[in-house]
């Protein structure tokens, strides 16, 4: 799938001891590339939305800032669009990367129908990345697990990502899966703008209903005007329901055990309802009728409430990602871990950004942060340990040259 063509991608850019620069809120299938390949990743934080509790996408400042400290970096990622639908200005990106011959990968799992449709960000390839891992089965239509890697020759080399792709991926191809791929191409080159011109219109119904809705909030084109929020796609559709003091995760479930409804994530104040081309009116209205009913049950409970959303440090890198991986651990218990070498990833929803990826050095801040999280009700994901009462950490460790 996507995972697959996103580790192809940074595989056939990185080697051992190369330096990718890579947005802090990534998937996790780029972090198992970067130990996989043996790179060392140079983090980018994304912009966060402090009265949403959600990240953004990075900031051409901040990539221009990485690109003059590492010229050195074999790659630049790229999320177009987030999760939430917020794309930066990914054309201006590329020209800052290319300026200095590094290339382009894209992680678009949420972008395969924006190449067909005027009012929605640029596609990678149009914006003129080199790679992008687009996710035809998320809303393309085609079969789960199916995915399209994009190449442009140039700064990389075609016969070097087809020998790559070749090792990671099955020698018994699917051609259900292949031949699902071909026809949603075909819908989407001959019908694509027609079909996301219903969907967009959908959504922001949906958008402008929710927000005639008491204590409920649904941002869209709003937000747009910062350097992380160039360019958004209101296919998705994201709604705050902390004013109700209730947790998105509590929303979520209720959704499911009143009205059969599966929203696509919950965090602690927000639930993301994608509109797909599966969507008509009917669901449109079963949703906002559905969230009318939510407002009122729980309007007794309803007060404006702020997202405590922080950004963690980004502590140093003593270790690569796969050496850490492979290093011999410990455990041992949370407070008496400051200066380790971490050997796990730890996170918090939201932002959904690694607090400690394997590799760096537990810092007395980042501890301080995620203590302050979980007390505000943040779940923390990630370690073996779900209290948080241990670390896993490395044995013994030399740090990078």
């Amino acid at each position: 799938g996507t995972s697959g063509a996103i580790m192809t991608m940074i595989m056939t850019v990185c080697g051992p001891g190369d330096k990718i620069i890579v947005p802090r809120n990534v998937h996790k299938s780029i972090m198992s590339a970067i130990v996989f390949s043996g790179a060392i990743p140079i983090f980018i934080h994304p912009e966060i939305d402090k009265i949403l509790g959600i990240s953004h996408g990075i900031t051409t400042d901040s990539v221009e800032r990485a690109l003059e400290q590492h010229p050195d970096a074999k790659g630049l990622l790229v999320i177009n669009p987030t999760y939430f639908g917020f794309a930066a200005d990914l054309k201006k990106i590329v020209d800052i990367a290319h300026s200095y011959k590094v290339p382009v990968l894209v992680d678009e799992a949420h972008g395969v129908h924006i190449h067909f449709h005027e009012d929605l960000p640029l596609s990678a390839m149009q914006a003129g990345a080199d790679m992008a891992a687009t996710s035809v089965h998320k809303l393309g239509g085609s079969m789960t697990q199916s995915s399209i890697l994009n190449v442009k020759e140039g700064l990389v080399s075609a016969k070097r990502v087809q020998s790559i792709i070749s090792m990671l991926t099955t020698t018994s191809t699917s051609y259900l899966l292949l031949a699902s791929l071909d026809t949603a191409r075909r819908r989407l080159a001959t019908e694509g703008r027609e079909i996301i011109d219903r969907t967009i219109k959908l959504a922001r119904w949906i958008r402008s209903q929710v927000n005639e809705i008491e204590h409920l909030n649904s941002p869209g084109e709003d937000l747009l005007g910062t350097n992380a929020t160039y360019g958004f796609d209101p296919t998705k559709v994201l709604i705050s329901i902390k004013d109700l003091n209730i947790t998105g995760y509590e929303v979520e479930n209720w959704l499911r055990e009143k009205y059969n409804i599966e929203v696509e994530l919950s965090d602690l104040y927000n639930i993301l309802c994608i509109i797909t081309p599966g969507d008509t009116e009917k669901e449109a209205t079963i949703l906002v009728e559905a969230l009318r009913e939510l407002s009122r049950e729980f309007h007794h409970l309803a007060e404006k409430v702020h997202a405590e959303v922080m950004l963690p440090d980004i502590p140093l890198l003593a270790l690569t990602p796969r050496d850490a991986f492979y290093a011999d651990t410990e455990i041992v218990p949370f407070e008496e871990s400051e200066g380790r070498i971490i050997a796990e990833f730890v996170m918090v929803y939201p932002p959904g950004i690694p607090i400690f990826i394997p590799g760096e050095i537990i810092t007395e801040e980042n501890l301080v942060y995620i203590t302050t999280n979980m007390e505000a009700g943040l779940p923390v994901q990630g370690p073996e340990d779900d209290e948080l009462k241990f670390f896993r950490v490395i044995k013994e460790h030399k740090a990078i040259r």
